[in-house]
């Protein structure tokens, strides 16, 4: 699944899922037990070009609009991930032009640096899903998750976001020299954050964490 997947630019609605409930690792509200694998989940903090952001959700929010640095900032300064989500949605219009066709790449590479800089923590999360199919339950949305049908107890969507997750365990559980603290930047176009081009991320030693231009935009 996780190679046919990776060939995908635009999943289409053929590749919708049918789960069961009961048999599944659901994400769905940040507290339960495996909370901590939805982009909503504090406590997973990511550095991109020496900036702090708080959320796997505010990191995608921001990638919708590199040629926009006002509203990234704005995105990127909000305590909350609903808040960071909500301050998009104004801007949705104004998104790149390409962000139908990218933004599987984006969310991809969004949990790559989640992994990379949190490796132990929401690594061991992932590997106590141990080979369960992973969930994305969602209310509205069949794309990234999967929505209840009915009462019966059965999940139906596309679940790019777990599909995206459970590629990743995947790697994970044959990353035995911690290649995945390394992440490279996508090659799109316009791949920028506040102006500035992304860099390779590497959280492969203490020296590679630091960064002299470190800054959060909470206060701003």
């Amino acid at each position: 699944m996780a190679s046919r997947l990776s060939n995908l630019v635009q999943p289409q609605p053929c590749l919708s899922r049918t789960y069961v409930r009961s048999q599944v690792v659901v994400v769905y509200k940040t507290k339960e037990d495996f909370g901590g694998l939805s982009n909503m989940a504090a406590g997973y903090p990511l550095i991109v070009n020496g900036v702090r952001v708080r959320t796997a959700e505010a990191l995608y929010q921001a990638c919708r609009f590199p040629h926009l640095p006002e509203i990234q900032k704005e995105i990127i300064r909000q305590h909350s991930p609903m808040t960071a989500k909500m301050k998009s949605k104004p801007y949705r219009k104004d998104s790149r032009a390409d962000w139908d066709a990218v933004r599987y790449r984006v969310m991809r590479w969004c949990l790559r640096v989640k992994l990379a800089q949190n490796y132990d923590e929401f690594g061991q999360l992932l590997l106590a899903t141990k080979n369960l199919p992973i969930v994305e339950q969602s209310r509205k949305d069949d794309y990234w998750g999967a929505k209840p049908f009915n009462e019966t107890g059965t999940l139906v969507g596309q679940n790019i976001l777990g599909r995206l997750l459970m590629e990743l365990r995947d790697k994970l559980k044959e990353d035995s020299a911690e290649a995945l603290k390394i992440v490279l930047p996508l090659s799109v176009p316009e791949f920028f954050l506040l102006g500035t081009p992304i860099e390779k991320i590497d959280w492969t030693s203490a020296a590679g964490k630091k960064t002299s231009s470190l800054f959060d935009l909470r206060g701003l």
